[in-house]
């Protein structure tokens, strides 16, 4: 199998960098930091790689917004590059403050006439939230990094992740087209019904949104926090499964260039 090479692209403010590249390094890849500073030096770099991932963190310590610095950044500065790589067939994720980031630069969700199509705002509590949650994958999504997945198990934490889109009209045609690829549900698998299984108050229990080919994926929950089985807050409970859910998100992306 080839070896696809990741481009884990970092700011001032990241913290979840080394986990992501170690995510993907345990999925076959082989993963390089890289600061937004060298790939604003040369936007080039990133033809080098085959996928691009944007972590979770506080980029530029989330003033303004949560994101919306680096998003600028990316939007003003490397909109033709980001665009070339989605082209170019290639892979892109972001998690957390990278879903952020790829909602408000217009990388995920193409802007119209009307400006962005939908973003992620605060908490409907208004607070930062830590906590684990459950999730479906939406059977008629597109999306690669999901495929062969039907429900995981993954911590979140975030102050800004409430997803809503702009109109019902941008609702409705995200919808059929299965973009809105994950949802928090209730343990049983069955619709959240507010806080705390939708732990911020998203539109639909919107967990994770991608492009309509699938190959550009954001979500809030932190697949790269869960790993290795020992991860599982209640494993010493229920026993140990063979690896932890976030694992095969990162094996997708892999595999998809095999």
């Amino acid at each position: 199998m080839a070896i696809p090479r990741v481009l884990v692209l970092r700011a001032p403010g990241t913290n979840c960098d080394h986990e992501t590249k170690f995510a993907f390094e345990q999925a076959g890849g082989s993963a390089d930091r890289v600061h937004i500073n060298r790939l604003l030096e040369n936007p080039s770099l990133a033809s080098e790689y085959q996928i691009l991932c944007i972590p979770g963190g506080f980029s530029y310590g989330d003033d303004v917004a949560a994101g919306r610095i680096l998003a600028n950044q990316m939007r003003n500065h490397l909109s033709e590059t980001m665009h070339q790589f989605k082209a170019d067939g290639k892979l892109m994720l972001g998690i957390c403050n990278g879903f952020q980031v790829l909602i408000k630069s217009g990388v995920l969700l193409d802007d119209d006439d009307s400006g962005e199509p939908a973003t992620l705002t605060w908490n409907d509590h208004g607070r930062y939230e830590d906590r684990w949650v459950y999730l479906k994958v939406n059977p008629e999504t597109p999306c690669i990094f999901l495929q062969g997945i039907e429900q995981m198990y993954l911590p979140i934490a975030h102050a800004e992740g409430k997803f809503v889109t702009r109109d019902e009209q941008v609702f409705d045609s995200l919808s059929q087209s299965g973009q809105f690829a994950l949802h928090y549900v209730n343990s049983d698998g069955s619709a959240a019904e507010g806080f705390p299984a939708n732990p911020n108050g998203a539109q639909s229990n919107i967990a994770g949104a991608c492009d309509a080919s699938g190959r550009v994926l954001g979500l809030m929950p932190h697949p790269e926090r869960f790993l290795d089985p020992l991860q599982h807050p209640r494993w010493t409970c229920e026993g140990l499964q063979d690896e932890g859910d976030g694992l095969a998100i990162f094996r997708n992306a892999v595999q998809f260039f095999a």
